[in-house]
């Protein structure tokens, strides 16, 4: 196989703002979740942020690029299908991709448009809120999967983001029947909780007879399965899923498989920005089952890589941090 994890999601260049609640608060913007926004709410919310209170970063972002991202930094080999302009923001993001040396086929792609944004606000409590502009990624559709790429691939992961664009269902239901003609196999992150609330029919339907490994948290589990207790929200999920995998916030997570449960002890660490954690650990958990460890192993590398992440500004670790993590749980 050429590549480890063939990852397909939204294309976004993250900026990123330390904000306060009373911010949040008087832009009507509901805290903790992932709202869409069209392209004249993004230009007077991005005047805001940058007067008040200054751009504290731009990276590459996209929760499934940001998980692909980290399977490549700790040693993956990895495709990540996307789509942006041919813009300023279209070349940084490419150019991103490839110095993380994530394999993609954006130089192919010569399209007039708007690349799209994420505005990041973290507030003191270290929480997240997102409201993105997809900008052109929400026409991302069967025309920019790289089959051929897939059908060279262990894993082809989704993230749940895609499920507000029709052409971008299709897409990944498209890639799903060719992995499932090519023996390979699938995962799928909810990505929020918005997701599950708001598109829960078009998330079913992307998790479709079930998917080899499925990431979620606690809120997005309950909320998808209609349950009030992490107990049940489990038994609703344990059929569409070969592995379970719950982050369970400061409390670590959780493995359901064929066998049980496995317990994942979080690493408890001064929080300052939660954006991408989630990413984090989905991109260590698939390096570590694509490179052969048990759920157990994978989970623990997960989970400290996630720890790492939340402690510093940004969804990006450097090779280093990465080999180091990598160290610390084969050692």
């Amino acid at each position: 196989m050429r590549y480890d994890v063939y990852g397909i999601g939204n294309a976004l260049v993250d900026k990123e703002f330390e904000v306060s609640d009373a911010f949040l608060a008087e832009q009507g913007i509901e805290k903790g979740f992932m709202t869409l926004i069209d392209e004249d709410r993004h230009h007077q919310l991005l005047a805001e942020l940058q007067s008040r209170f200054g751009l504290k970063q731009r990276t590459g972002g996209g929760s499934a690029a940001n998980t692909i991202v980290a399977a490549s930094q700790f040693g993956a080999s990895t495709f990540y299908a996307c789509k942006v302009a041919d813009d300023e923001f279209g070349e940084f993001y490419r150019q991103d991709l490839e110095q993380a040396g994530v394999d993609n086929c954006l130089e192919r792609i010569n399209v007039v448009g708007n690349t799209g944004k994420c505005m990041v606000m973290i507030t003191p409590d270290a929480e997240r809120t997102m409201n993105t502009y997809l900008g052109i990624t929400t026409d991302f559709s069967m025309a920019e999967l790289d089959l051929e790429a897939l059908k060279q691939a262990r894993y082809l992961y989704w993230e749940g983001y895609l499920v507000t664009s029709d052409t971008s269902r299709a897409a990944v239901l498209a890639a799903r029947r060719l992995a499932a003609e090519q023996g390979i196999k699938t995962a799928m992150t909810f990505s929020d909780p918005s997701m599950v609330t708001y598109f829960r029919d078009g998330v079913a339907e992307l998790l479709g007879d079930g998917v080899d490994i499925l990431f979620c948290n606690t809120e997005e589990a309950q909320t998808f399965t209609g349950t009030d207790n992490l107990d049940a929200a489990i038994a609703a999920l344990k059929p569409c899923a070969g592995r379970l995998v719950i982050t369970l916030g400061s409390k670590g997570a959780m493995v359901v498989n064929g066998q049980g449960r496995i317990s994942i002890d979080p690493h408890p660490v001064r929080a300052i920005d939660t954006n991408g954690a989630g990413d984090m650990f989905a991109g260590a958990f698939l390096y570590a089952i694509s490179q052969g460890m048990d759920d157990a192993s994978a989970g623990r590398l997960a989970s400290l890589a996630a720890s790492r992440i939340v402690s510093v500004y940004g969804t990006r670790l450097s090779r280093a941090v990465h080999a180091e993590l990598l160290s610390a749980i084969q050692g």
